[in-house]
């Protein structure tokens, strides 16, 4: 067994036995494997209806062959006290605890059994194997943020050699850094990059303007996982250039499991293996593939935790050649409170600001990064990072397109920094409302 396979048995997680299970589920025919779902969401539905308080007291009304009876819940629902959240048998010693990130402005702390988070390194496992990826022998180039106080810090640096990475830290993106970073890129061979994908872009835009690519100073590299932030086409093909190797979008969430992949044809196939994703309208009905609607996640193995039709906050449509076993998402289009009200009452997804100002804004390599605030109904702001400062004409072509592309009498300002605010993880938000009233 190899060390990363051994530091998760140490921990409890029974890694053979789920890769023994995900095996068994692979196996299945579409008939057999619609007869698994469908247990699969009964037995999880029954178990938290018996053991779980909170489950108890909004399932009065589940009818077990009516999916649409079993009621939706959102990060709000679970933001009780923990002890009221946890399914029996289970206690705080005998579980996996974490928290979400509060990227949706709804964090909360959550746990998995030992056996389901298991089932989710499984997952991922399996995932990365299709690039050729063993995490017991791959070295990783890990693109992430680490705590800054000294306990935190040196813990995730001995986890760091435990999982077989190397960590470069995400809070400092200056050339200087990124100098010493491809230093080490010269003298280790690396398999493979993962991590957040603001900060590896930026990586990716370094190489650029000094002429290089990595693959050339890093023979031993394959491929480049992104994740926990919006993927670009414009910064996929850089990245892809730049590190001369594939590069693979990743949409995952730290309570339920790697939910999409990409596979080597360039699907994002959804793990269907350990959970149920639905799309639906505000009605809480499935909508047509194809369609946009709400990411609605069931969890089917989680029996510490009710994850059952849990609206994750996002927006999103299945690809109209999906199948309850191969379903593939279409697209990811963002969090439902990164929406943008405009005077008028029209609504904009945020991602549409940034769509509309990427394409402007980045077209000679001045700007390096960027973010958009609403402060107010018909007040925008754009913070940046550049070389130099964008002149008042290139403020105005912007400034056009946005009132041409959303709407009239709204007011765009402009804020150079020399780096941009992150949150404690590291992470880039790259569309933040401050409206009250969404």
């Amino acid at each position: 067994m190899g060390l990363f396979d051994a530091s998760l048995r140490l921990k409890g997680f029974d890694i053979n036995k789920a890769k023994n299970l995900l095996s068994e589920i692979h196996k299945k025919t579409e008939a057999e494997f619609e007869v698994f779902v469908k247990n699969r969401k009964q037995n999880i539905i029954t178990h938290h209806l018996k053991q779980n308080k909170f489950y108890k007291s909004i399932g009065g009304n589940i009818n077990l062959e009516d999916w649409n009876s079993v009621p939706v819940i959102t990060k709000k629902d679970l933001q009780q006290p923990f002890h009221l959240l946890l399914s029996e048998p289970f206690n705080k010693k005998d579980v996996y605890i974490n928290k979400t990130s509060g990227s949706s402005g709804d964090p909360f702390v959550f746990a998995k059994d030992k056996f389901c988070h298991a089932l989710t390194w499984a997952i991922i496992i399996n995932r990365f194997s299709w690039y050729g990826i063993d995490f017991n022998t791959s070295k990783q180039a890990r693109f992430y943020g680490i705590p800054l106080d000294k306990k935190g810090y040196y813990k995730e640096r001995l986890k760091d050699v435990f999982a077989n990475r190397y960590r470069f830290s995400i809070f400092d993106l200056t050339d200087s850094a990124f100098e010493k970073y491809l230093a080490k890129f010269k003298t280790t061979k690396f398999e493979y990059i993962n991590g957040y994908t603001s900060a590896i872009v930026q990586f990716a835009k370094y190489l650029k303007g000094e002429n290089i690519v990595l693959k050339q100073v890093c023979p031993s590299l394959k491929v480049c996982m992104t994740t926990s932030e919006m993927l670009f086409e414009s910064d996929k093909a850089i990245m892809e250039k730049q590190f001369g190797i594939p590069v693979v979008n990743e949409y995952g969430a730290s309570e339920l499991d790697l939910i999409a992949f990409e596979n080597p044809k360039g699907g994002w196939q959804i793990n269907s293996e350990t959970l149920f994703v639905e799309i639906l309208d505000s009605t809480n009905n499935p909508v047509p593939n194809g369609q946009e609607g709400r990411v609605v996640i069931t969890s089917l193995y989680n029996k510490a935790f009710p994850f059952i039709r849990y609206d994750i906050g996002d927006i999103g449509a299945l690809s109209v050649k999906s199948t309850l076993q191969n379903p593939f998402l279409e697209k990811l289009i963002g969090r439902t409170n990164d929406i943008a009200v405009l005077p008028s009452g029209k609504k904009a997804a945020g991602l549409t600001f940034y769509y509309i100002t990427k394409s402007i804004i980045e077209e000679d390599g001045n700007v390096k990064e960027f973010i958009i605030e609403q402060l107010q109904l018909d007040y925008f702001k754009i913070s940046y990072v550049s070389r130099q400062e964008l002149t008042e004409a290139e403020k105005e072509v912007i400034s056009n397109a946005m009132i041409t592309y959303l709407e009239p009498n709204i007011i765009i300002a402009f804020e150079r920094f020399e780096v941009l605010k992150r949150s404690t993880s590291g992470k880039l938000k790259q569309f933040v409302s401050h409206l009250k009233f969404q």
